[in-house]
């Protein structure tokens, strides 16, 4: 008997996968407890229907963040921090400055998290930065610290 199930059920599959079970399974355990629904033309239509809209939704989100990207690859970014005793840096520059500065500089949404700072930068200077927007995706932007 082939059932489409509406929900991940253990050792049989994943929600809106299409599968092959026993008689007595599929009538008695999944179709009672309304886990899955026989596989006909139209419950079959519609899983193909899902994945055709999840497979184009992450094409668009690929899309967006390759435009991203080449917005922001290779521009520089100037960050204005205080400047302590002996001309060093006051605090550190944290990812949410940086993103806040792509923000105002270039009107991109870049989220903190996706800036990837192996620690705060502590010193003025220029430092390169990668952006890692989506897997596959990343761009490179420099960031100069320099004191107001």
């Amino acid at each position: 008997m082939k059932v489409v199930l509406l929900q991940d059920i253990k050792g049989t599959g994943k929600k809106d996968e299409l599968v092959e079970v026993s008689d007595g399974y599929g009538r008695n355990y999944l179709l009672a407890r309304k886990l899955a629904v026989p596989a006909t033309n139209s419950a079959i239509n519609e899983v193909n229907t899902k994945a055709m809209a999840k497979e184009h939704h992450k094409q668009v989100e690929l899309d967006n963040a390759k435009e991203l990207a080449a917005k922001i690859d290779g521009k520089t970014y100037v960050i204005h921090a205080k400047a302590g005793s002996g001309d060093r840096l006051f605090g550190s520059v944290t990812a949410k400055e940086i993103s806040a500065e792509i923000k105002r500089v270039s009107g991109c949404e870049v989220d903190k998290r996706k800036i990837v700072l192996e620690r705060d930068i502590k010193a003025f200077g220029t430092y390169n930065v990668p952006v890692k927007i989506h897997p596959g995706v990343s761009a490179k932007i420099v960031v100069e610290v320099v004191s107001e």
